[in-house]
């Protein structure tokens, strides 16, 4: 019997979904046919291109019910939040209608005697390594981009998200864009970095941890591929002395707790001026006892399980840690009486927290977020940089220059102000330090998932 992937439900630990594990030579079959199909995907008028990416993302809309579902079965998100299109849709459509801007030949000279221009060249095959968090919208970051392009792309899903890849190649290539050109792997680890390590891919695009990046970039030593990654991130919010209070409270407890706290860039850790301390800590209490934790099917819920009993013990270690170490728990057990010490995590607000603590320096992941006072923006400067991490920083002030000031002083990839947990199109999504390199989305993005290539010609031959 062949070896299977298996996804395993978080509602109930039922297996639902499996996948056989497909070989190298398989694998490197498809790969191949994708490579042969590119050429003329690429010759393929622009526009002509934008429409079937476009009209793959349609057929992917009106699959929703299904997708939903399947995602709740899979990852547990609340089917009352209706999947991720509103992401997908705005993505997809900014980045269809930038691209002829974004694509453009840059001339440099166009006279009598040259024509010298930079053209973007379509790398060939990307290799799309998808997480499962947000497993469509961190999807559709490279893909409608790559294949609008010109790049053929394959697409391979994390285990908990199986189902996926296979759904968006289903959508896409019944709205016409020609089948060998997105194609669908189900790999384990040791078949996908043996394809890296050979080669296999012009461009290779992932999400996901700190590790599995590493481990990308040891596949890949010496292929010379290009390596775009996001990885982890410990996203701090904070609140200076002049910031709206319930709209600050509202939004970062939304940001901490979201998708019970799955997010790339959900907020980890808040600083809060000391003058607006004890009133954000009493209202953030407030805003997370009325979260609704439960079976992520039922549209009462607010608060479904995490992905993976894995994923809930490493949150509920960090927590017990804290507690241990001096940290103050605000949310009573009591009030969530779901957790059932398995997927299904209650929400926690820890304050009495240091930088010593793991919950205020490791990756969380999950529905619980430490909360310290700062007596100024120095105070809080030092602590937002505190960290092996860089996607997002968000600040809470009224003040649009201090807020900018400040933010050139942030180790970060975006700078946030009254705002958090959010991802837009026009602007790049990148990260330092252990979050990785590269950037998705915007004209950047673009610009990552080609390459320049030159013309100088020149007209007269004396």
């Amino acid at each position: 019997m062949s070896a299977t992937l298996k996804c395993i439900s978080p509602i109930d630990g039922s297996i639902y979904a499996e996948r056989p594990i497909m070989g190298v030579e398989a694998a490197s079959a498809l790969i191949a046919g994708a490579r042969a199909a590119q050429k003329a995907w690429a010759a393929r008028p622009l526009e002509e291109r934008i429409v079937l990416v476009q009209a793959g993302i349609a057929r992917l809309n009106q699959m929703g019910d299904e997708v939903v579902t399947e995602l709740a079965w899979m990852m547990g998100r609340p089917v009352r939040y209706g999947g991720e299109f509103g992401g997908i849709n705005e993505r997809s459509g900014y980045m269809a209608g930038i691209a002829a801007r974004a694509l453009a030949p840059l001339v440099i000279e166009d006279s009598d005697q040259f024509r010298r221009y930079i053209a973007h060249e379509p790398h060939g095959v990307v290799f799309v390594i998808a997480p499962w968090n947000y497993p469509y919208m961190t999807a559709v970051n490279t893909v409608v981009p790559a294949l609008i392009a010109g790049n053929a792309v394959a697409i391979k899903h994390s285990t908990q998200t199986l189902l996926v890849g296979e759904r968006m190649v289903r959508a896409f290539v019944e709205a016409g864009v020609p089948a060998d050109v997105f194609v669908n792997l189900f790999l384990d680890h040791a078949g996908t970095e043996a394809l890296i390590s050979a080669g296999a891919f012009d461009f290779i695009n992932f999400t996901g941890s700190v590790g599995g990046g590493r481990a990308i970039e040891r596949a890949a030593a010496g292929t010379f591929t290009g390596l775009g990654l996001e990885l982890g991130g410990k996203d701090p919010g904070y609140v200076m002395d002049d910031a709206d209070l319930d709209w600050a409270v509202d939004v970062l407890m939304d940001g901490a707790m979201y998708n019970a706290g799955q997010c790339c860039c959900g907020i980890e850790r808040i600083y809060v001026a000391e003058n607006l301390f004890g009133a954000f800590v009493e209202k953030a209490a407030a805003w997370v006892n009325n979260l609704k934790l439960g079976n992520p099917l039922d549209r009462e819920t607010t608060l479904g399980p995490m992905a993976n009993l894995r994923f809930a013990a490493e949150v509920r270690a960090q927590t017990a840690e804290a507690i241990r170490d001096g940290a103050t728990a605000l949310i009573d057990p009591k009030r969530f009486s779901e957790d059932d010490g398995g997927t299904y995590l209650m929400p926690q607000i820890l304050v009495d927290v240091n930088h010593q603590m793991r919950v205020m320096r490791d990756e969380s992941f999950g529905p619980v977020v430490g909360i310290m006072a700062v007596k100024d923006d120095e105070e809080a400067l030092a602590l937002m940089n505190d960290s092996e991490f860089g996607l997002t920083a968000s600040l809470w002030t009224k003040d649009t220059a201090r807020a900018e000031a400040l933010g050139t002083r942030i180790e970060t990839g975006t700078v946030f102000m009254n705002r958090a947990d959010y991802l837009d199109p026009a602007l790049c999504w990148t990260g330092c330090k252990a979050t990785g390199r590269g950037g998705a989305l915007s004209e950047i993005g673009y610009q990552n998932l080609t390459r320049p290539k030159s013309y100088h010609l020149r007209k007269r031959q004396a």
